[in-house]
């Protein structure tokens, strides 16, 4: 095949490049600008796409002995990632900027391009797995479940999943490819993981967003609506946060109190025990099968569901209803939030997703 590698800088876009050349395709290497004034050093495992990345993909590019360029995407990845994620928030939604980085760039319009030049396949150094099934291709889980990326590759679709190559699907651990990198002299093989907001370096969401959103102090409520606190900004809060409420005093049973509803219009946020965070239900309009719709999807199905990269899935039933994704959980799950993705499985299989719009409480507040 003649294969475009998306190389990030890191080492598992490096190795994955590697193993696509070593299979005998005709491979050529791709970094994409995602910022038009990109940061020239990381700091530690944060960030990425900077001048340093770029350079450690062109270094790893020329071991391999492939051609190798960057594509400046730099005013797609702001509109479409950087803009949703300022639109999300706004709206009092909590957004995954991953999720939409994926969807929109590497596998939209990266894809659409390397198509359009005469590749065949995009391959990245993701941990998951691309298989055939009986109605086509089908997005698997990764054999190393601890680095497991499936669920922030949920979005793509049959035909994306068609003309995707993961490499390390099948690797049982981040550090062989780590040996792998220093076996083949890639100067990459110790470099760190990229952690947090690529966008948002230092860290610091809540000041980045108060720099674009704008931060106005409201009210802070509890569950029967009195009024307990002033926050300096409703965009900075998400569901399930505990930290930095500055409430001032403790709640009458002396337990914490966590983020369970922002309100952006009213720029309100309430707040209440863990166990009100505990969720019943989910549903979202904005949903996508991962290859072939499943056969029962309207009458509903047994699957697992998974709110977050990290989280552990939870059993569950989905169905379309009222073209909508619902999905009931068969044990209340907490955190659970509008803008964020739920990821449907059948076993090692990802079926789907939808980003969250609303949710249904186990436990009611009271009246």
């Amino acid at each position: 095949m003649k294969v475009l590698a998306a190389m990030s800088g890191g080492v598992d876009s490096a190795v994955a490049a590697a193993r696509a050349v070593e299979a005998g395709h005709e491979v050529v290497g791709v970094h994409l600008a995602l910022s038009r004034m990109p940061g020239t050093l990381r700091t530690g495992s944060r960030g990425c796409c900077t001048v340093e990345d770029a350079m450690d993909a062109r270094r790893a590019a020329a071991k391999l002995g492939i051609p190798f360029y960057v594509w400046d995407f730099s005013e797609r990845f702001r509109a479409d990632v950087v803009d949703d994620f300022v639109a999300e928030y706004s709206a009092g939604r909590t957004p995954n900027p991953c999720m939409r980085c994926n969807e929109r760039i590497k596998f939209a319009a990266l894809l659409e391009k390397a198509l359009a030049l005469g590749f065949d396949a995009v391959v990245t150094g993701h941990y998951a797995d691309v298989r055939e099934g009986a109605d086509g291709p089908e997005l698997h889980r990764a054999a190393a479940w601890a680095k497991d990326q499936s669920y922030v590759l949920g979005v793509l679709t049959g035909q994306q999943l068609a003309h995707a190559w993961f490499p390390l699907g099948a690797t049982p651990s981040k550090a062989e490819v780590r040996a792998e990198a220093e076996l083949r002299g890639l100067a990459v093989a110790a470099k760190p993981d990229s952690h947090d907001i690529c966008f948002i370096p230092d860290g610091d969401t809540r000041g980045w967003l108060a720099d674009r959103v704008g931060a106005e102090e409201g009210a802070i409520l509890d569950r029967s609506g009195e009024r307990i606190g002033t926050h300096p900004g409703a965009a900075a809060f998400t569901v399930g946060q505990r930290k930095g409420l500055n409430i001032g005093y403790p709640a009458p049973d002396g337990k914490p109190r966590f983020v369970l509803e922002v309100r952006p219009k009213t720029n309100e946020v309430v707040v209440g025990p863990r166990e009100a965070l505990a969720v019943a239900e989910l549903a979202g309009s904005r949903f996508t099968w991962a290859g072939s719709a499943p056969a029962d999807a309207e009458g509903g199905f047994a699957c697992e569901v998974q709110v977050r990269a990290h989280a552990d899935p939870v059993p569950a039933w989905a169905a379309v209803v009222d073209d909508e994704l619902l999905v009931r959980v068969d044990i209340p799950i907490e955190g659970v939030a509008p803008g964020q993705t739920a990821v449907v499985y059948v076993g090692t299989r990802v079926v789907g997703q939808c980003t969250i719009d609303r949710t249904v409480s186990a436990t009611p507040a009271p009246v």
